[in-house]
């Protein structure tokens, strides 16, 4: 092995490289694989690290797993409610992957200003609520207070902010439809003051969604202190959440219904599986493209080498042994695209998540920025993964090499 890799080495290294016929197209062979493997990081970082966001801004607005009451209203108006008198509240452990459960109550109303209105949705939480999201979503301001004696404080998205025109401490007027009997309706209002601005890039639920403490909506529907709209549950794995969903609704009574965040979003959720086919064609292609290339490259040479294959023959060297130098000229060649198409891929790609160089439209993504995800794990993965698959592509070529008859190639010109 020694003596293979010595030779593969100065076949790289030899004085008369540089002015071979082989250097071009090596040089070609390495940026190829340069540029793949930063296409492939960037495509893998930028498409799941887009999955990850739009699963956190769905699961920050709805849990990864509803439970409410069987009920005929699509909207997110609460209209029967369900006592926390639970067994899987507030501690869920009956079943696995459960890492939170929370109460929540929604309430729709309008916004009246002295020039403008908006349609909008309270959503009440209360002291077991997760504000993981909501405070990295905050822009301005500071969370309500919902742990205490009851108060006005709401939060509200910078969508809304802008478009009524409002600020951190304005008092808004919020009125409410309330069933006086079958046959009338009145109005009751609510003033809020705002603490509080959120902005999840999300405008779906960003032009919808005020935040305040659920005893409003309680006394609003005129609910006991134990009634609430439902639960949001949250899981470890999300990859296990129709597992978890499953046995969930095992768990809980008859009258109560559950569902996943891939059931209620079912149209946004099958748009971000779409990625992980793109993810796998780009990767496919990449990996095709720089193998061609390292084909080329090593045939070229085998070909410019070939009086050398002759001679090694001829001292009594073996076909595998002459196409292993081959093979580790090869694996340098791979290693050496390996390792600066990871240079500059991540590069690339911590320029973007520090300094947001490429924004996105929020009405078609989600998201203002192009997200990324770094991890070890699939960047270790790429780059064995196009090592290997690069270099078995080189067994074939490799082959001709046992073709080449050892008179013929001492005198081959």
């Amino acid at each position: 092995m020694n003596f293979e890799f010595f030779v593969a080495r100065r076949i790289v290294t030899a004085k008369d490289h540089k002015s071979s016929i082989s250097a071009p197209i090596i040089k070609i062979a390495i940026t190829a694989i340069i540029m793949g493997v930063v296409v492939m990081l960037i495509s893998v970082a930028t498409g799941v690290g887009l999955q990850k966001k739009i699963k956190e801004k769905v699961s920050a607005f709805n849990g990864d797993i509803l439970i409410t009451n069987f009920d005929t209203n699509f909207s997110n108006d609460s209209q029967i409610p369900v006592s926390t008198a639970q067994d899987f509240y507030p501690n869920f452990t009956s079943v696995d992957n459960i890492r939170h459960i929370q109460v929540t109550a929604s309430k729709g109303g309008v916004i009246r200003t002295a020039t403008d209105f908006e349609g909008v949705v309270v959503k009440g939480v209360g002291a077991d609520y997760d504000w993981r999201y909501f405070t990295d979503f905050l822009v301005e301001g500071r969370l309500p207070e919902v742990s205490g004696e009851l108060n006005n404080e709401v939060l509200i998205s910078s969508y809304l902010a802008n478009r009524l025109q409002l600020d951190i401490g304005d008092t808004i007027a919020t009125f409410f439809l309330n069933e006086k009997s079958k046959e009338t309706l009145r109005t009751r209002s609510r003033g809020f003051e705002i603490v509080g601005i959120y902005n999840s890039g999300f405008q779906e639920f960003d032009q919808q969604f005020l935040l305040a403490d659920i005893r409003h909506i309680q006394s609003l529907n005129r609910w006991e202190p134990n009634q609430v709209g439902g639960f949001e549950v949250f899981v470890e794995d999300f990859d296990a959440i129709e597992e978890t969903g499953n046995a969930v609704y095992a768990e809980t009574q008859s009258l109560l219904d559950t569902q996943t965040i891939r059931q209620k979003y079912y149209s946004i959720f099958e748009w971000l599986d779409l990625f992980d086919f793109n993810i796998a064609l780009i990767i496919g292609i990449m990996i095709l493209v720089a193998g061609i290339n390292m084909i080329t490259a090593l045939l070229v040479l085998i070909l410019e080498r070939t009086q050398m294959i002759g001679i090694l023959k001829a001292l009594g060297s073996s076909d595998w042994s002459v196409r292993k130098i081959f093979l580790y000229n090869a694996m340098y060649l791979i290693g050496v695209g390996l390792f600066w198409g990871n240079i500059i891929g991540i590069g690339l790609l911590l320029l973007q998540k520090q300094f947001k160089l490429f924004p996105l439209d929020p009405n078609t993504y989600y998201v203002s920025e192009a997200p990324v995800y770094l991890d070890i794990g699939y960047i270790a993965l790429l780059n064995l993964g196009t090592f290997i698959l690069c270099l078995v592509m080189l067994l074939v070529p490799s082959y001709i090499i046992s073709k080449i008859s050892p008179v013929k190639a001492i005198r081959f010109e």
